[in-house]
């Protein structure tokens, strides 16, 4: 009897942690694909940025983010959901005053809406787990990094440069990001 429980339970270890490998290739998968299409669609927005040297701001964004420092994967994932929620809280501000498409805009955002709701169902999981434990730092530093943002855009009246401004920030957020999901690889 003891020996079928223990088989049982070994069969089931081997294959959750080969469920587990799969479900990380698969997200990585879902992950680039999100962000390549919500790159393309920041990229149709169309902003022309030569015309607001004058508000270019350097927002800080976070040195963990910056440099490829390695988070284990559960930490990644976490600012990766954290990284899509800021992005899609910044984009459901008002923009009437930049003149983009609302169709480009509202697909953005559901894409983002999309990839939050998939990294909160994963993220639920790894929360379960006892043995799981994480650095806050990371994510304190990157929710300061947006507040940044948005206190920016406050501060320029929500203008067509401060969203230009924006919008090349966020998509030099997708950078980092296509790195933290490269690192789920591993």
């Amino acid at each position: 009897m003891t020996g079928r429980c223990t088989l049982q339970i070994a069969l089931l270890v081997c294959f959750s942690t080969t469920a587990l490998a799969m479900s990380y290739k698969l997200l990585r998968f879902q992950l680039r694909s999100s962000s390549l299409e919500c790159q393309g669609l920041l990229l149709k927005l169309n902003g022309t940025s030569k015309n607001c040297l004058k508000d270019r701001m350097n927002f800080e964004a976070p040195e963990e983010i910056t440099k490829s420092q390695q988070f284990p994967k559960e930490e990644a994932i976490l600012v990766i959901h954290e990284m899509f929620q800021k992005t899609f809280d910044i984009f459901s501000r008002s923009m009437s005053s930049t003149g983009w498409n609302e169709t480009t805009v509202e697909n953005l955002l559901v894409a983002l809406h999309w990839q939050k709701e998939r990294l909160e169902t994963i993220l639920e999981e790894i929360l379960e787990e006892e043995n799981f434990t994480w650095d806050n730092k990371p994510l304190l530093h990157l929710k300061k990094y947006y507040l940044r943002i948005v206190r920016y855009l406050k501060a320029k009246e929500y203008s067509v440069c401060a969203w230009t401004v924006v919008q090349a920030e966020i998509l030099r957020n997708f950078f980092f990001l296509d790195r933290l999901i490269n690192h789920l690889q591993n």
